[in-house]
């Protein structure tokens, strides 16, 4: 289940790279800096755009490692402009790239920390389904709005991506 569902958020990285392009043909359609986008939110109190796409990587990368023990990417967390997202972005799909079905074996018990939960643990079943699927798709749906919010012509089939229809 696990290599199934990181496929899946492989696709979903996929689909944010290429609203990427959506942003910057509607910011040269309207003359400004598509680099703006950087700092749009949804509210004050919620995050931009660029630690919104930040945290969509993170989650992907970092659940991996959790479940897998092989090290994920680290990132400065500096970038400063679409392209550097992009090439964010594309980074953690070919670190996904590089994992196999195997490598999740056991990830059902292993058990899972993280620095915010101080000394309590999830075994990697509970982990994955309570927080990472969830943190995944809660950052990525916010960059999704962001975009939406501001003018950007991404719907439904661009968050969703191609799907696996059978037969005619």
């Amino acid at each position: 289940m696990y290599f199934q569902v990181l496929g899946q958020m492989k696709k979903h990285l996929g689909q944010l790279d290429k609203w990427f392009d959506a942003t910057v043909t509607f910011a040269e359609g309207k003359s400004i800096d598509p680099n703006v986008f950087l700092g749009f939110r949804l509210a004050p109190d919620q995050f931009p755009f660029s630690r919104q796409v930040q945290l969509t990587c993170d989650t992907a990368k970092l659940a991996t490692s959790r479940l897998t023990g092989k090290d994920a990417p680290v990132y400065p967390d500096t970038e400063a402009s679409i392209e550097d997202l992009r090439a964010r972005v594309r980074s953690i799909i070919a670190f996904l790239d590089t994992l196999t079905e195997a490598d999740f074996e056991g990830a059902a018990t292993r058990t899972v920390s993280h620095p915010r939960w101080g000394a309590k643990t999830l075994a990697g079943s509970d982990y994955f389904l309570e927080h990472a699927m969830p943190n995944f798709f809660f950052h990525l749906s916010h960059v999704y709005a962001i975009l939406r919010h501001n003018g950007v012509s991404v719907g439904k089939h661009d968050y969703l991506g191609a799907l696996s229809f059978r037969g005619e």
